[in-house]
């Protein structure tokens, strides 16, 4: 019914990271697609730019805060490792909202769509606002010139509600491989210290994001084009049936790659990864809205959506975009 999303103030040219690490803008641009990227500043945080993106997803809607029942944030980087979710409740005044982070990286939105999607399928629940939202520059090895060039920070959301008609979500699937999650990972830190005598315990902390880029690209051209083959085969849909391809934004390469597979025209492919970069579970929503408000997006377009990313996991759905009413 709505979608709203938000990004930081900062940005970061590829030649402007040139100054940090042995880079230019055709090497990052060649490769991946990316120009530019978004990162958090001191006067910003993850937990305002979901709770902003919300709220332009209620206003969308025409709802009133107090009317919707649940709140799912979709995180990887939460300010509170106990949950952010509760935060923004209270920042929108959704008092009467139940709410809880999930975690998938990149393919987090997407799992948080389809959990949301079951409340209000059971009946338990009517409304719902799911947000995407990471912050990876805090994770992301600034030496490292084959991570940090990828990612960036921001948030998404969408609100969703029943429907006395057809539902929106046609439908979906969702798959996890966790043995090949060493591919994509953000470890938390071995470090220990003395306790008492004769005892130790772990202390909190995380490593740098670690992705190893050709393994990670294999895996996506691969599942993905498979997992929304089973989806389109499993409603009797044609590709060329389709309105939009909304991928997770990790690569250019791997949005160019699925299209083909799909032969869908490269003006059905969504795509804004050059001006944000990689934002994990942001990067759906975020283009998501960006389409709706410059309506390339219009109410009654089927849409094909994908996340992928560590795990491994990754998902599909078909979608109507009904907009609000």
């Amino acid at each position: 019914m709505g979608c709203g999303s938000a990004t930081p103030q900062q940005i970061i040219h590829n030649d402007e990271l040139s100054q940090r690490v042995e880079t230019n803008d055709e090497w990052i641009r060649t490769r991946t697609g990316i120009r530019q990227r978004r990162v958090i500043g001191e006067n910003e945080s993850l937990i305002d730019l979901a709770s902003d993106a919300a709220r332009s997803a209620i206003k969308m809607a025409k709802w009133d805060e107090k009317s919707v029942d649940l709140i799912i944030l979709a995180t990887s980087t939460p300010e509170d490792l106990f949950g952010s979710a509760p935060k923004i409740q209270s920042n929108l005044g959704a008092t009467n909202a139940v709410a809880f982070d999930l975690t998938a990286a990149c393919s987090g939105f997407l799992f948080a769509l389809v959990t949301a999607s079951q409340y209000i399928f059971s009946g338990s629940m009517k409304r719902a606002i799911v947000i995407g939202a990471d912050q990876l520059s805090k994770w992301v090895d600034w030496d490292d010139r084959k991570t940090c060039v990828l990612f960036g920070d921001g948030a998404g959301a969408v609100a969703i509600e029943a429907s006395n008609g057809d539902s929106g979500l046609i439908g979906y699937g969702l798959k996890s491989d966790g043995k090949r999650g060493e591919c994509l990972n953000l470890s938390q830190s071995n470090m220990f210290s003395d306790l008492v005598r004769g005892f130790t315990h772990q202390r909190g902390g995380y490593q740098p994001i670690n992705m190893e880029g050709k393994e990670v690209y294999k895996f996506a051209v691969k599942e993905v084009p498979i997992i929304l083959g089973e989806l389109l085969d499993r409603y009797k849909i044609e590709s060329e049936k389709l309105d939009w391809l909304l991928l997770h934004q990790a690569n250019q390469r791997i949005l160019d790659a699925v299209a083909a597979r799909f032969s869908i025209p490269s003006e059905k492919v969504l795509s804004n990864l050059e001006n944000y970069g990689n934002t994990s579970a942001a990067t759906i929503p975020l283009m998501l809205d960006e389409a709706v408000r410059n309506e390339r997006i219009k109410s009654g377009d089927l849409i094909a959506c994908s996340g992928f990313g560590a795990g491994l996991s990754w998902g599909a759905a078909l979608f109507y975009w009904q907009g609000p009413h």
